[in-house]
C-alpha cells in the first residue's frame, strides 16, 4: 500500500471514529440548577415524553417547598443536542412554570441544560395581570453520584 493508500486509510478510520464516538445528550437522570433546586427526569417513551419531579431551592411563598411534579417532551430525532421542555404545577402554591431549553454536551462529556422559564403566579385580578409572570434563565448540571432524594435530605 502506498503513502496515498495509507493516508486514505488512516483519515478514513479517523473520521469513522470521530462520527461514531458523537456525544448524545440523555435528559434522564439528576439535575441541579445553578441556584441549588433539584429535579429527577425518568425515562423518556418513544415519543419523546417524559415525567419527574422539582425541587425548587427559592420560592417567593410563606408556605413549606414540597416536591413538585414535572411532565414534559423532547425532540427524540437528534440526541446530539436536543431541544425540549417541561412543566412544573407546584404543590405548595397557585404557580406553574414553564421552562424550554436544549441540552448541550462539552469537549469532556459534561452535559448541560440551558433553559429558559415562565413562571405564571395566581392574579388576584385582571388588574393585577401585567405583574402575575416572571421570566428567568436556569443552567443545569447533571448530579453525580447522588440521587434526587439524597440531595433533597440534605437541602432540608
Amino acid at each position: 500500500m502506498g503513502k496515498t493508500g495509507f493516508s486514505l486509510f488512516l483519515a478514513l478510520g479517523l473520521v469513522t471514529l470521530s462520527t461514531s464516538s458523537e456525544k448524545k445528550c440523555i435528559l434522564s437522570g439528576s439535575w441541579q440548577n445553578d441556584l441549588g433546586s433539584n429535579m429527577t427526569i425518568s425515562a423518556m417513551n418513544k415519543a419523546g415524553q417524559f415525567s419527574g419531579s422539582y425541587f425548587t431551592a427559592v420560592s417567593v411563598t410563606k408556605k413549606s417547598i414540597l416536591v413538585s411534579p414535572m411532565n414534559g417532551s423532547q425532540h427524540v430525532d437528534n440526541l446530539e443536542h436536543p431541544t425540549f421542555g417541561f412543566t412544573v404545577q407546584w404543590s405548595f402554591s397557585d404557580s406553574t412554570t414553564v421552562f424550554v431549553g436544549q441540552c448541550f454536551v462539552d469537549d469532556h462529556g459534561e452535559e448541560t441544560l440551558q433553559t429558559m422559564w415562565l413562571l405564571r403566579q395566581k392574579a388576584k385580578s385582571a388588574e393585577d395581570n401585567w405583574s402575575a409572570t416572571m421570566v428567568g434563565t436556569d443552567v443545569f448540571t447533571r448530579l453525580k453520584r447522588q440521587n434526587l432524594g439524597e440531595s433533597m435530605k440534605s437541602d432540608l
